[in-house]
């Protein structure tokens, strides 16, 4: 496919000329090799599983636009679905960005709004929905879940009617830690940008040219009014994408990782984050009985002779 012209912009600043974010020397990335690795990753994945299409939840946020691009780079925007799924709380920015993101690859594009769904399960102004009259208060975490559960269910369905693979737009950041819904935005048939911090999500997403009102907003799931990654969880990401780098990629001890100028107390708690998320990353687990269980070792590629589509 066309390489997608983009001419890499400087970090966006804001009203004091304070750039939006740094991006840590040590995960600077080749960008041209990211971008020509991951086309190549795209492509393979589609054809192993006999498909030529793509369907994306397009949130308006840096990490589903920077998938957006990297798939119109690899297979062109005339294959691509996105499909922007907002709820009544929703940032009106968020669709704005969304659809600036549409624009600029010329793929097509659905709205699916999501508040009757939601509401109708967890109900609205004091009337109870399908869970009774206890889910009223349901916390904002809880709903958030759902949300997220909720538009999974949509992209599967329209992965269907379009035919094309779920693509997933979680980064490895936010794997790492837990920072994902389970058979939410954390599922997928494959994730291009898996394997990347956020810090280096924005240097890609600088590189591809995605537009700057999106690279320049704090990063948010925008699961209710004013919500942040950052707030919620406590953390900047270039502290964090620093200590998930030395302890993850790099096997540095804590020890290492406090004598570097990082404060104890913050390496512990990534250190626990990491550890209590481990079910997230890991397929069900399965009683094993059988002489051959599937997923355990009974393991083959995605494709394998007799599973072509017709």
């Amino acid at each position: 496919m066309a390489r997608i012209a983009a001419v890499p912009s400087p970090i966006p600043v804001d009203d004091r000329g304070r750039p939006a974010f740094e991006i840590p020397s040590e995960l600077a990335i080749d960008t041209d090799v990211a971008r020509r690795v991951i086309g190549e990753f795209i492509r393979s994945q589609l054809r192993q599983a006999g498909f030529e299409r793509c369907v994306l939840g397009l949130s308006g946020g840096i990490d589903s636009a920077l998938v957006a691009y990297l798939l119109a780079e690899a297979i062109g925007g005339e294959r691509l679905l996105a499909v922007l799924m907002p709820y009544r709380t929703s940032s009106p920015a968020s669709r704005t960005d969304a659809q600036a993101v549409v624009a600029a690859l010329s793929c097509a594009s659905e709205l699916v709004e999501i508040t009757p769904m939601v509401d109708g399960y967890f109900g609205r102004d004091a009337e109870p929905g399908a869970a009774g009259r206890e889910a009223l208060e349901a916390s904002p975490v809880r709903r958030g879940n759902f949300m997220a559960r909720m538009r999974m269910s949509i992209l599967y369905d329209r992965s269907v009617t379009f035919g094309g693979l779920v693509v997933g737009t979680g980064n490895k950041t936010e794997g790492l830690i837990g920072y994902t819904t389970l058979f939410g935005d954390s599922a997928s048939a494959f994730n291009p940008i898996g394997d990347l911090y956020k810090s280096q999500v924005r240097q890609l997403a600088l590189a591809l040219g995605v537009p700057a009102a999106i690279l320049a907003k704090a990063p948010s799931a925008d699961l209710w009014p004013d919500q942040t990654d950052e707030l919620e969880g406590g953390f900047n990401y270039e502290e964090l994408d620093r200590i998930l780098y030395w302890r993850i990629d790099r096997r540095r001890s804590v020890d290492e990782v406090v004598a570097r100028g990082f404060d104890r107390t913050t390496v512990e708690r990534v250190d626990g984050l990491v550890a209590r998320s481990e079910f997230k990353r890991q397929m069900p687990a399965v009683a094993k009985l059988g002489p051959r269980t599937a997923g355990v070792d009974y393991l083959y590629p995605r494709r394998r002779p007799g599973s072509a589509r017709t």
